[in-house]
């Protein structure tokens, strides 16, 4: 079979980010009263990664719940340091909404409700999360093998 041609990728990618656009949106207007008040963003990797502090996050964003949160296409962290740190994780998490589009919403929360049925912790074993850090080992043992 042959290679996918240029064209047939860039559906693909339209794709995806269509499929994930919702969500994405709702990350954009979750950090929106942020960008007004000074936050930067960029783009790194087709990824939107807003910083809600440029060093020192503060102790305000330091009692959030989460260092770094994906919504689609957008990845919401503390600080810099932290989108730097938590990169391939939150990049992971940004492959899933691809996959699972707005119904991601659902299926995080429940599968860490299938966890807690279980008997298991809701946030370490849930297995979105699993896959993230597998994808953070995954790019530590290639980028060390290659020194």
């Amino acid at each position: 079979m042959p290679p996918p041609s240029v064209t047939q990728l860039s559906v693909a990618r339209f794709l995806r980010y269509a499929w994930a656009a919702p969500c994405t949106a709702v990350g954009l207007a979750c950090a929106a009263p942020a960008l007004l008040s000074g936050a930067r963003a960029r783009v790194v990797e087709g990824v939107i990664e807003i910083a809600l502090a440029e060093r020192d996050p503060g102790r305000l964003l330091r009692a959030l719940p989460f260092n770094a949160i994906t919504f689609g296409h957008s990845v919401i962290a503390t600080s810099r340091a932290e989108l730097d740190r938590l990169r391939v994780h939150e990049h992971e998490h940004v492959r899933q909404y691809e996959r699972w589009g707005l119904l991601f919403f659902a299926a995080y929360p429940l599968e860490s409700l299938w966890q807690l049925l279980r008997g298991r912790r809701l946030y370490v074993d849930n297995r979105f999360e699993v896959q993230a850090r597998a994808r953070e080992v995954a790019q530590a043992v290639s980028k060390y093998s290659k020194l």
